[in-house]
């Protein structure tokens, strides 16, 4: 008897299983990269909705919600009909088949007279209508002068010194104290070392609202109410949140380089300094950019003990200050805002490479 012979299925049909791993990874990193984006597009909603409102004007802002939300400007045509100028509005009118910007010169309920800007001079155009249906024409306009008009109206150089000074000299406190002390729990023998960490880090769920009246009392005691001093000195002895961070990073370095070191005659400092610290950069500058930035937008510490000092105050208050007096002007409001932004925006565009591998903090093999 003859085999029956089996059809074989096409070349096309058989998927190897290094095409099925591709296919899947491929789909894995797509699905990530989608959610990804939705997250950041999310994220930045706010940020798009400061600038188009920094960008326009008072006309358009008071527009109400009919109003576009990009920098638009509505387009008006002064025409002047020989006895008077007339402001007039213009509609994209759709006329046999195809949308033109005209001026309307008279609106009635069921029709309207038309004259085309680019030709005054030719034939009125009656159109057959509701005008009240028809699509008001916009032209993009963005208003950049609100940026130097609220440079001029409050004084940001002033305001940017006091915030940078305030802000580098507690980040240069906050990293020498917090290295020393996470150094000091990543290798000494110290006893009851791990109880003393627990502790440390116990208080970061201590609030502020907490130790607000006792530290304050205790600054205005002997007399720093009114000075940089209570927004400078406390960081100088560090911080749990920063000694954490950092302690667990040096615990992943290995111990044989500091034994290496030990042999070579280096004391702990000279181990600190030349052995833990430049492996760890990643970690102490991401430190000092959450301080930075920290510092940068802090407004509730300034606002307390700088209050009188208009002089003395960050940036964080005198936008809020400035907030207060020219509320009704909100592109204004929007623009100083944008500005106070722009160095922590740009320290971390420069330090994201240390930023992401500090936020991370991977082991080292050992």
């Amino acid at each position: 008897m003859a085999a029956i012979s089996q059809p074989r299925p096409h070349p096309s049909v058989i998927l190897s299983p290094y095409f099925v791993r591709q296919l899947r990874k491929f789909t894995a990193t797509s699905l990530v990269t989608l959610f990804g984006s939705m997250l950041a597009f999310i994220y930045l909603l706010p940020f798009g909705n400061m600038m188009t409102i920094a960008l326009r004007d008072q006309e358009s802002l008071a527009g109400g919600p009919d109003s576009p939300i990009l920098p638009m400007k509505q387009l008006f045509y002064e025409y002047n009909d020989g006895q008077r100028v007339q402001r007039l509005e213009v509609f994209n009118v759709p006329i046999d088949g195809e949308v033109r910007q005209l001026a309307a010169l008279i609106k009635r309920r069921t029709s309207v007279v038309f004259i085309d800007p680019n030709d005054p001079t030719a034939e009125p155009i009656v159109w057959e209508g509701n005008w009240r249906a028809l699509q008001p024409a916009y032209v993009f306009q963005a208003r950049w002068e609100n940026f130097p008009e609220a440079w001029q109206m409050i004084d940001f150089p002033l305001l940017f010194r006091n915030t940078f000074v305030i802000a580098f000299l507690g980040m240069i406190g906050t990293l020498l104290s917090s290295i020393s002390v996470a150094y000091a729990f990543a290798r000494f023998p110290i006893p009851g070392k791990n109880w003393l960490f627990i502790v440390l880090i116990g208080t970061i769920i201590l609030p502020g609202q907490v130790t607000l009246i006792p530290t304050y009392a205790f600054f205005s005691s002997i007399g720093w109410t009114g000075t940089w001093l209570p927004l400078i000195v406390p960081h100088f002895f560090a911080n749990a949140y920063n000694v954490f961070l950092l302690r667990q990073f040096f615990m992943t370095l290995p111990r044989e380089l500091d034994e290496a070191a030990m042999i070579d005659g280096a004391s702990p400092l000279q181990i600190l300094l030349y052995v833990i610290v430049p492996q760890s950069w990643a970690a102490i500058v991401s430190v000092g950019l959450f301080h930075f930035v920290w510092a940068w937008n802090d407004y509730f510490g300034p606002l307390i003990y700088l209050l009188g000092k208009p002089e003395l105050q960050p940036i964080s208050v005198g936008v809020q200050i400035f907030n207060f007096r020219y509320g009704p002007r909100p592109e204004l409001v929007q623009a100083t805002s944008l500005m106070a932004m722009l160095l922590p925006i740009l320290l971390f565009i420069l330090a994201q490479r240390f930023f992401m591998r500090g936020v991370v903090i991977t082991g080292v093999e050992k």
